[in-house]
């Protein structure tokens, strides 16, 4: 069998595995006739937001679409390229967007089924919710190989192997395109109305913001879904889509020098994310038993047999395939990563780490205190990022170059950048099971506010809350995990970038080009001066995005939480019987104030990450683009660190003292609604759009920035 045929084989297989999930977690018990009503609620209000989010994105896609073509087809004076390019774009887009639709759409079908496991035992409910995150991440996963795999043969992969994957970058941007959009409104909407729910529920009127007197409690839980499901699947389906097609543009280059007519340069990525998916199948399995005190413990029996099995896979594959114990050195590294990253997000997000106890403790003395700390957390989570990137990526460039010296490559830097490139796919291999449990958060997030809404016993909520602290830290370490490979697959995408300029740079010298001047132009093509004026300007400007466009991700959240907040504060006040419980609140007004803010405030941002780029490349041209993605990128992945990682320790630091494990100074347990509690709550408010707004958001962005720049890059060739 060819390994193109393995790939598809594959893929195909996870599909159908992806349906057994979905059908074994739909065919469980859905509770109550109370738990259904709620559900119900929660499953309108989310398809709803859905339909409307998706048909504004498909209106700004296709005109996008339309202009890339006309762009591409004028400066490539090929109007063929142009449309194989805009239509590589809406299908990569329409991949993104389905990927994130059936995830969510599993997933509020799976919370009414959590809840009901949580009434019988603790290890029904994980499974149930782990099942129904898995069917998001399979399917995003597969969905993204079979999708790139099929435009690959599509676009002449197979007769012109070393052409096709410049063609089909449109995929990876139009998949990055409503990867921002989603994760832009579903942050924006889910982040608003937790504002509003917890502002004016925990801390105002005293109660729960699962409370079913709360008016926010429906939004809240479909914000969890439309944020964290359908926005995250559509963030990890870009990440997946945008590596795997710049390490096939990186593989273009080994694939010319070695001079050999074997193709598995170019789709061996394919092949090992193909293995990626049948290992995490195996752990998903696995993922079983656990405590009430570390639910935590059975999704890491899952994860780490998943991760040696992708070891063990990426070993062989590599040696099958490229025939380098060097570059098979260079795959440990990408997945002993991705379990460093895991180490990391655990220790600084998890109640049981240093740095979540620490911002409970400060809550002693108020909210400034919470909040410094907190702040503190987060610019500290940047040293050990930083580390494990850094090492990551001199081990496996190092390994690269070796790689080079074997098979006498000319040039060691191409060996190396290879040798990233194989980092970042190993690291991807891990990714189903990873995004199965970033899932699980909202999942068993929405299955505590039905158990609470519908009036179970106190030891119902007591499972659901446990579950619900694990599903925190299972969000944050996702974010963690993303922000990892991006920043991995920063380095291969910058040298992906500058490979499609030199390719562009030798075409425009035409058929009759002497080697002198192929070599020339290849040359120019790489160097990159950041003591050049418009290259330093383009670093800049790429810096300020990162930071301008998490200023209005974040404002964007705080005029929609503002309006959320008034609106509770309104039905509080003039309908009667709301706070005895004797009259029901107008849940459908948050719903439709969040969605309308949610759609509304998303534009600016968005079309703010997608102009700057072009603009830079267009007026200071290629190589001020490639200092404003470099620099760029860096700066987005640091940030994104500390937004991510600062707002699920705020997070935690509440939980942690709503399980009652915080004491005050006298020894008494701190209990719900005293002081210290409203500070933690107050630096939870801070920190939710920080983690699940503007930081999952610039994992978007900056692979926008590659994928952007990928296909514009003959525009920008001065």
């Amino acid at each position: 069998m060819s390994a193109m045929a393995l790939v598809f084989l594959i893929g195909l297989i996870t599909v159908l595995f992806a349906a057994y999930l979905a059908w074994d977690v739909l065919r469980r018990d859905v509770g109550t006739d109370k738990m259904q009503e709620i559900a119900s609620m929660i499953h309108e209000g989310a398809m709803a937001y859905l339909r409307r989010q998706y048909t504004t994105i498909a209106g700004l896609a296709v005109v996008t679409s339309v202009l890339i073509g006309l762009l591409i087809g004028a400066v490539e004076h090929s109007s063929s390229t142009g449309v194989l390019t805009a239509i590589a774009f809406l299908v990569g887009a329409f991949a993104s967007g389905l990927s994130g639709f059936i995830g969510m759409y599993v997933a509020v079908s799976s919370n009414i089924r959590t809840a009901s496991a949580a009434r019988r035992t603790l290890d029904e409910a994980i499974t149930t919710a782990l099942r129904g995150g898995a069917v998001s991440g399979f399917l995003v996963v597969s969905l993204s190989l079979l999708g790139v795999a099929t435009i690959f043969l599509a676009y002449g992969g197979l007769d012109h192997p070393a052409l096709a994957p410049f063609e089909i970058v449109g995929f990876g941007f139009g998949a990055s395109f409503v990867a921002l959009f989603a994760q832009l409104g579903g942050g924006i909407y889910t982040k608003a109305a937790d504002v509003g729910a917890d502002l004016v529920g925990k801390v105002e009127a005293g109660i729960s913001e699962d409370d079913p007197r709360n008016a926010a409690v429906i939004a809240d839980l479909v914000g969890d879904n439309v944020g964290d499901c359908a926005g995250r699947g559509a963030d990890l389906f870009e990440s997946i889509t945008a590596e795997n097609i710049g390490a096939m543009i990186l593989g273009v280059a080994i694939f010319s020098a070695i001079g050999s007519n074997n193709p598995a340069w170019i789709f061996f990525p394919l092949v090992v994310i193909a293995c990626g998916l049948v290992a995490c199948g195996i752990g998903l399995f696995l993922a079983r038993g656990g405590s009430i005190e570390n639910p935590m413990a059975a999704l890491n029996r899952g994860f780490y047999p998943a991760a040696v099995l992708s070891a063990i896979f990426i070993v062989v594959v590599t040696m099958l395939m490229l025939h380098s114990v060097w570059l098979a050195a260079a795959g440990l590294v990408g997945i002993a990563t991705s379990v460093a990253f895991v180490f990391i997000t655990q220790y600084y997000t998890s109640g049981s780490g240093r740095p979540v106890q620490e911002i409970a403790r400060a809550s002693l003395t108020g909210p400034a205190t919470n909040a410094i700390s907190g702040i503190a957390v987060g610019f500290e989570t940047t040293g050990s990022t930083a580390i494990a990137i850094a090492l990551a990526l001199f081990l496996s460039y190092l390994f690269g170059e070796n790689f080079a010296a074997d098979a006498h490559l000319s040039s060691a830097s191409v060996g190396g950048i290879y040798g990233t490139a194989v980092a970042t796919v190993g690291m991807l291999m891990t990714a189903a099971y990873i995004l199965a449990m970033d899932t699980f958060g909202p999942i068993t997030d929405n299955a505590g506010g039905i158990v609470e809404m519908s009036g179970q016993p106190e030891t119902i909520r007591e499972v659901t809350d446990a579950l619900d602290s694990v599903g925190n830290t299972t969000k944050a370490l996702t974010k963690g995990y993303a922000v990892g490979s991006a920043a991995l697959a920063a380095f291969l995408l910058f040298s992906a970038y500058l490979d499609k300029v030199a390719s562009v740079m030798e075409a425009q010298l035409g058929a009759n080009a002497t080697q002198a001047e192929l070599a020339q132009a290849d040359a120019l093509a790489h160097t990159v001066n950041l003591a050049d004026v418009h290259v330093f300007i383009g670093a800049l400007l790429g810096t300020m995005l990162v930071y301008v466009f998490s200023s209005l991700a974040i404002r964007a959240v705080g005029r929609a939480g503002s309006s959320i907040i008034e609106e509770v504060r309104r039905q509080f006040r003039e309908i009667p019987g709301i706070v005895e419980g004797t009259a029901r609140p107008d849940y459908a007004r948050c719903v439709d104030i969040t969605t309308r803010a949610a759609l509304r405030e998303m534009i600016a941002p968005g079309l703010l990450a997608i102009g700057v780029p072009v603009l830079v490349g267009l007026l200071m041209k290629e190589h001020a683009a490639a200092g404003m993605l470099m620099v760029g990128t860096i700066a987005g992945v640091l940030l994104a660190t500390i937004l991510n990682n600062s707002g699920g320790a705020w997070d935690n630091a509440k939980k942690y003292i709503e399980a009652g494990f915080m004491k005050g100074y006298d020894g008494e347990i701190i209990q719900k609604a005293s002081p210290t509690h409203a500070a933690a709550v107050s630096g939870d408010v801070i920190g939710d759009p920080f983690k699940d707004c503007a930081g999952p958001s610039l994992h978007v962005l900056v692979k926008l920035l590659s994928t952007i720049t990928l296909v514009l890059a003959p525009l920008f060739i001065s």
